[in-house]
């Protein structure tokens, strides 16, 4: 058995959500000829067919085996009209949660629930309510797979890449083909023929019907007939609801080859054995099958081999067997018994004895989920493809917490705090053990490179969860109707919450290690080099490598920090909106204009280095450009450039010969475009003078104007940064002149300073800011309240001054040139923290907030009162299905409109699972567009993150799930 409904041929590629290509599966009994027909026989066909032919949107909520998360769409036809039955491809049904959507011909669309996927061959079954079909008239589809012959003239009625219709037409070439092998680490069909025909299909096609002139699919798997059967006969009436059906698989956890006599000779078959098979076998028989791969544990494990040609089953002459659907027939039907296999292995007769194994035992229907992760056992399709036993602790999705520890997809966990793991069960119990922040060991083995386990230190986090909820199992087995444990009323998968381990999620975690140890508390440092310069000696001791986490990305970095003050790690202090540093607490000399520094610093592996240089540009304008999407760029901001290039790996501090601190060598990231649709991040590296950190450290030490943050248990007032909301960048006066600049503005300017000699232009200013209608690109600043200005730090001490009280209000008077005119202007000013973004909610898997200051430089907001802005979806979320995407305002829910997240929140909270929402949108390039989506509280509950300054932590609330 295999792909029952692909539209035809390897010649025919098809992109699929599974990157499949398009094949044929079939296994029947001899052809029966067909008459010659007409075109009006076709299309009395077409007529019955097309009408039965649905399009399904199917999501699959979760990676899981060998689908990963996402939205597709595929094709299905109606089977049985009375039940509500419509066949498909297995990856199409999906071997984990999935939700899914049919629609009709006449654009009807209904809801429909899975109820069956094979697991091994690609087929599946979806049920629908057939009451629920209202205003199209159809009928079913028969399946006589009897039907195919080579030479056979067929249509391929379905859906190419998300189109209403499309026919295609073709020829059975051929009925024998072996199963194509798709992927090494993703789903393939095994045991069984394939049909091979020549066609064009494109993605979408997958579960078409391939028909004949009278109007019955005839290429498909016996298999699904049998699995159908059974469906139809644990439905009484139209009216049932779906119950649970057992469907007899077996298996013996291997795979057999059929390969032709000619080659079999050669693997040793002796010549009485070809004869009596030959005897046996149906007319026209060319070939035997042939052990090809045996799974470790399995049944079949140390008893056959690769090569061992299969003769008879059960001793019986009647009992040969040279053909996949025989042999399956025997294996499904023998379920718990003994089989006893007669085989040839290099000429040698030898008889076997194997137990038949239940095929849904092994195939995983529960999975763990935590912290983004998702573990299920392993299951008997990519046990096959890795070569490891069934049932082991397999990461379908490494998500955030493994992810950041490397731990790659495809990973088997072997061990968790030194504890082993054989199953998803121990895993389960050691991780209730482990409280959040608890960094162990993990052990894990991959296919990539099996003969080396590898050992990584994981921290424990039960609260990150981008896709919903905490921990999710479904149970019991496959043999159900329907995927697990599900609530057969309202057709979802139940959840299990085994974990509640709910605790606050700081927002950005800092881990500092020095010397390779962790340290939790630490009052000196004694490393010292004895090689080492003046100032590596002095400043190796307080150098600190950082791991900086935001959610599903980390960073290195080095800062640097005096040992008295080393107890407030795990906490930043404050994250001036402007610039690129995180501020944190150190007293150093601050001074700027240095010729010989010596850049000190930490390398990956923690070791102290440092590189004598010239400073050949104290005061170099920072210039990053716009990226693709939005991004922190540091703007407004003097770097330091040095006349050696230290790579962008290295970072660490500038300091003179005594070791006094004159900067930080800090990384920078921009976007490089090489075309208009091509582009690649750079990283590179400056000094960041440290009289740009002075100013927010005194406010720190002092105790700032802003709200308290609890440090180590101590609740400190934090410093609030006033900022005029410009973005600026420097022009040199000669290039000013040409733009109208007077030469006594020049002469004001170059006695102002004689070294920078320029004048700073409008950039652009941030959308929503004070500044955002008063100033226009372009315009020169020349002076603020009175006094000209040269360079951003004037523009800071300008601010500055307003909270020193020297002014009565918050605005700043500029006196500008703009177009050859000066001009006087009141600009107001902001105050900011350090806190940035406080509040986020993930409805319906996208995550929504306040426009954060990377968009708003961008310099639009939609009008009326803006909207919530949807900073990223999450993959198989109702968002990813239905195409709410990032770099999108949300304006509207159902007519009400959201110009905060407090309005977005109540809008939110009056909508019921299933209930299909209208939204109005907004692109940040400030196209609208309408949509609807269908909201999903059972994969997808509603819920925020707040940042408690309390606390000092982020916390996670239920806003709205399913009850």
């Amino acid at each position: 058995m295999g792909d029952p409904l692909e539209r035809l041929g390897s010649e025919a590629s098809m992109a699929t959500e599974s990157g499949m290509k398009s094949d044929l599966c079939l296994e029947i009994d001899p052809p029966l000829s067909e008459s010659v027909a007409t075109a009006e026989d076709w299309r009395r066909a077409l007529s019955k067919v097309v009408p039965a032919v649905v399009v399904l949107r199917t999501t699959a909520c979760r990676a899981f085996d060998t689908e990963s998360a996402g939205a597709s769409y595929a094709t299905g036809f109606i089977v049985d009209k009375r039940r509500g039955i419509i066949l498909t491809n297995r990856h199409v049904v999906k071997p984990g949660p999935v939700v899914a959507e049919a629609t009709f011909v006449n654009r009807e669309e209904i809801p429909i629930y899975p109820v069956y996927r094979d697991p091994v061959h690609d087929f599946g079954f979806f049920s629908y309510d057939p009451s629920a079909v209202q205003f199209l008239s159809y009928e079913e589809i028969p399946l006589a797979p009897e039907a195919a012959s080579v030479g056979l003239e067929i249509r391929v009625v379905g859906n190419d890449s998300g189109e209403k219709v499309s026919i295609l037409a073709g020829t059975i070439a051929r009925l024998d083909r072996d199963a194509p092998h798709y992927k090494k680490d993703g789903y393939n069909d095994f045991n069984t023929f394939y049909v091979q025909a020549a066609s064009g299909t494109k993605g979408g096609s997958s579960g078409s019907p391939v028909i004949d002139w009278q109007g019955r699919a005839v290429a498909l798997n016996a298999g699904s007939c049998q699995a159908l059967s059974f469906l139809q006969k644990s439905i009484d009436s139209c009216t049932d609801k779906p119950k649970a059906v057992h469907i007899p698989r077996g298996t013996l956890q291997m795979t057999f080859l059929h390969k032709g006599f000619d080659e079999i000779r050669r693997l040793g078959l002796r010549s009485e054995t070809e004869q009596v098979v030959r005897h046996a076998s149906p007319p026209g028989e060319t070939g035997m099958l042939v052990v090809d791969s045996v799974v470790p544990s399995g049944p079949a494990d140390k008893h056959l081999e690769p090569g061992d040609v299969l003769v008879r089953v059960n001793g019986s002459l009647s009992q040969v067997l040279t053909q996949f659907l025989n042999l399956e027939g025997l294996i499904d039907d023998g379920v718990g018994e003994i089989l006893e296999l007669e085989i040839e292995r290099g000429g040698q007769p030898l008889s076997v004895i194997v137990s038949v194994q239940d095929l849904h035992s092994i195939t995983p229907d529960h999975f763990l989920e935590v912290s983004g992760v998702v573990i299920h056992p392993l299951s008997c399709q990519q046990a096959r493809n890795f070569r490891f036993p069934c049932g082991l602790a397999y990461v379908a999705n490494p998500g955030y917490m493994l992810f950041r520890a490397g731990v790659p997809r495809h990973a088997i966990i072997k061990k968790v705090a030194n504890e082993d793991i054989s199953g998803l069960g121990d895993l389960i119990s050691v991780l209730s053990k482990l409280s959040r922040g608890a960094r162990v060991p993990l052990e894990y083995m991959s296919h990539t490179d099996r003969y080396r386990k590898k050992s990584v230190f994981v921290t424990i986090d039960h609260l990150i969860v981008m896709n919903g909820t905490l921990l999710h199992s479904c149970i019991p087995v496959m043999t159900v109707l329907v995927y697990g444990m599900r609530n057969l009323q309202s057709n979802l998968l139940l959840f299990h919450h085994l974990l509640l381990l709910w605790k606050p999620l700081a927002g950005m975690v800092l881990r500092m290690t020095l010397d390779n140890t962790v340290l939790s508390d630490y009052e000196g440092a004694t490393a010292l080099l004895a090689n080492s310069s003046l100032a590596e000696r002095a400043i190796e001791p307080a150098l600190v490598m950082f791991e900086s986490r935001f959610l599903e990305r980390w960073y290195f970095f080095i800062l640097f920090t005096t040992m008295l003050l080393l107890r407030i790690i795990r906490q930043h202090w404050a994250l001036p909106v402007l610039q690129s540093f995180v501020q944190l607490s150190y007293y150093l000399s601050l001074h700027c204009n240095v010729e010989s520094v010596y850049l000190v610093g930490l390398s990956r592996n923690l070791q102290a280095t440092s590189r004598k240089s010239i400073v050949t540009n104290p005061c170099a304008a920072l210039n990053i450009g716009s990226a693709d999407s939005p991004r922190y760029r540091a703007t407004n901001m003097e770097v330091i450039e040095l006349d050696t290039d230290f790579g962008s790996s290295f970072s660490g501090a500038l300091t003179d010969e005594q070791g006094r601190i004159r900067a930080i060598w800090g990384s920078f990231s921009t976007q490089i475009k090489y075309s208009s649709t091509s582009s690649e991040d750079h990283q590179f590296v400056r000094g960041i003078p440290v009289y740009a950190i002075s100013q927010v450290l005194e406010k720190i030490i002092s105790g700032g104007n802003g709200p308290a943050l609890l440090i180590n248990g101590v609740k400190r007032p934090m410093p609030l940064v006033r900022i005029l909301e410009v973005e600026l960048y420097p022009t040199l006066l000669s290039k000013a002149r040409s733009f109208g600049l007077s030469d006594e503005w020049i002469q004001i300017l170059v006695k102002k300073d004689p070294v920078r000699r320029q004048v700073l232009r409008v950039k652009g200013c941030l959308a929503g800011s004070k500044a955002e209608n008063l100033l226009e690109q372009g315009d020169m600043v020349l002076a603020v309240n009175q006094m000209p200005v040269t360079c951003f730090s004037d523009i800071e001490a300008a601010c500055r001054a307003l909270d020193k009280g020297s002014y009565s209000d918050d605005n700043l008077n500029l006196t500008i040139l703009r177009q050859g005119r000066e001009i006087e202007l009141v600009v107001g000013t902001d105050k900011r923290d350090g806190n940035g973004t406080t509040r986020v909610i993930n409805w319906c898997g996208c995550v929504v907030q306040d426009p954060h200051p990377a968009v708003r430089a961008l310099g639009f907001l939609p009008e009326e009162g803006h909207g919530v802005y949807v900073t990223r979806w999450c993959h198989g979320s109702p968002a990813h299905r239905y195409g709410l995407y990032a770099l999108q305002w949300i304006v509207e829910v159902n007519g009400k409109k959201t110009p905060d997240l407090n309005a977005f929140a109540d809008a939110t909270k009056e909508l019921e699972h299933g209930q299909f929402v209208r939204i109005r949108t907004v692109h940040l390039n400030g196209k609208p567009r309408v949509l609807t989506l269908k909201q999903d509280l059972h994969y997808w509950p509603t819920w925020e993150l707040r940042f408690d300054p309390e606390t000092a932590l982020w916390r996670r609330n239920i806003l709205k799930a399913l009850k």
